[in-house]
């Protein structure tokens, strides 16, 4: 209970059936949280299909002013993502389930560690969305089997507004950095959604918490925030070193520093994090070698060694040349002028990407005259235009 409202069901009371067996009604949702407690989730809400009318005129003010930048699939049907009956008709109740991924140490310490790959909390370990979807179906078919109907489940993979439904369902509210933001687990959620044809008793939505803290905001290192509860992608970290299949643009490159996946520093200020540990399990762990990787081992990965170094992992589906892009900018964040070894070895990659990242490395470790001659000895052989742009600049 927080503020009096049950913004979480649990089990308790006794159960009652219906005529052909099954539960129904609020046992069946009592139920159902304890079902899903038990498959490893921390939060449950139940909202409608039609509880977030105002996420889709977000959405379009976020798609007019072209802050989701190359993430073109989000301009694909907008509507549908308002509407959950968009996506299939026959929807009476959602499911909204979200599990704790909080970290067991401070995950900005790493920053200061400049010969180290800095790797978003969420990706380091096995790829959240095959975890969350096999609990997820799990639930799914013990709610058919104990009171029918038909599911589908979701996991960021299809055209589902998760955060709006999640708040809608009463697991958080949408903070001042646009993610979830939960009273007993903070700012580290990972969220899924059954959607059924059952009708379930709804949850109230949560309030918004945030006051007058802007700790997320002010921490950005790009200043991605041009406003509270604003996000433009084209200037966050997250979006630049994952979503980006170009260049990172030079004016966000020193901010970059030594992150190669992601960026928590918005999450890991978040106030409301001070009560994500309590009672939290080892439910979703980090794998050692990710936790802080060297620099001058990343950037030995040839594509064989970077999928077996990423099996599992949501960094594989960026690809080798991505992810070394992104090592190549951090080298050249490091203030280590033993790396420029590892740079000089890639501005004969066979990616122009690779090569770019590794001639800006070079101009950051090497002294100018030193950059100029191996410069000069470059343009004569490069024909990649935007890598040439970067031996020019």
């Amino acid at each position: 209970m927080a503020g009096g409202r049950t913004c979480v069901a649990q089990l308790c009371g006794s159960r009652l059936l219906n005529s052909t067996g099954k539960l129904t009604g609020t046992d069946l949702k009592r139920a159902l949280a304890s079902e899903a407690l038990a498959l490893g989730f921390d939060r449950l809400g139940v909202t409608g299909p039609d509880a977030i009318a105002d996420a889709g005129h977000h959405l379009r003010a976020f798609l007019d002013t072209g802050a989701h930048g190359d993430m073109d699939w989000l301009a694909v049907r907008p509507e549908r993502r308002a509407d959950p009956r968009l996506l299939w008709a026959d929807v009476r109740s959602v499911i909204m389930l979200g599990v704790n991924y909080g970290p067991d140490e401070n995950p900005l310490a790493i920053l200061e560690q400049r010969t180290r790959g800095a790797i978003s909390v969420y990706a380091r370990g096995d790829d959240y969305h095959d975890l969350i979807k096999k609990r997820l179906k799990a639930l799914a078919r013990w709610l058919v089997a104990s009171a029918g109907g038909e599911v589908k489940v979701f996991v960021d993979t299809a055209a589902v507004m998760e955060k709006p439904l999640a708040q809608a369902a009463g697991l958080g509210w949408q903070g001042k950095h646009t993610n979830l933001v939960s009273r007993e687990l903070g700012s580290w959620l990972f969220l899924g959604a059954i959607f059924t044809t059952l009708d379930l008793p709804r949850d109230e939505a949560c309030d918004d918490h945030c006051g007058s803290c802007r700790a997320c905001l002010d921490i950005c290192p790009t200043a991605a925030f041009p406003a509270p509860y604003k996000l433009d992608a084209r200037r966050c970290i997250s979006y630049l070193t994952i979503e980006n299949k170009g260049p990172i643009p030079q004016e966000f490159r020193k901010a970059v520093g030594n992150r190669i996946y992601g960026c928590d520093d918005c999450l890991a200020v978040c106030p409301w994090n001070k009560f994500a540990q309590a009672g939290r399990e080892a439910k979703l762990a980090a794998r050692d070698e990710l936790r802080a990787p060297e620099l001058a081992a990343l950037a030995r990965l040839d594509d064989a060694a970077f999928r077996h170094l990423f099996s599992k992992s949501p960094i594989k589906r960026i690809g080798r040349d991505r992810f070394l892009r992104n090592v190549l900018i951090a080298i050249g964040n490091s203030n280590d002028p033993a790396l420029a070894v590892e740079a000089e070895q890639l501005v004969e990659d066979e990616s122009p990407l690779v090569r770019g990242a590794a001639v800006w490395a070079l101009s950051q470790l090497m002294g100018p005259q030193e950059f100029s001659s191996r410069a000069v000895r470059a343009l004569s052989d490069e024909r990649d235009e935007t890598v040439r742009g970067e031996w020019e600049r």
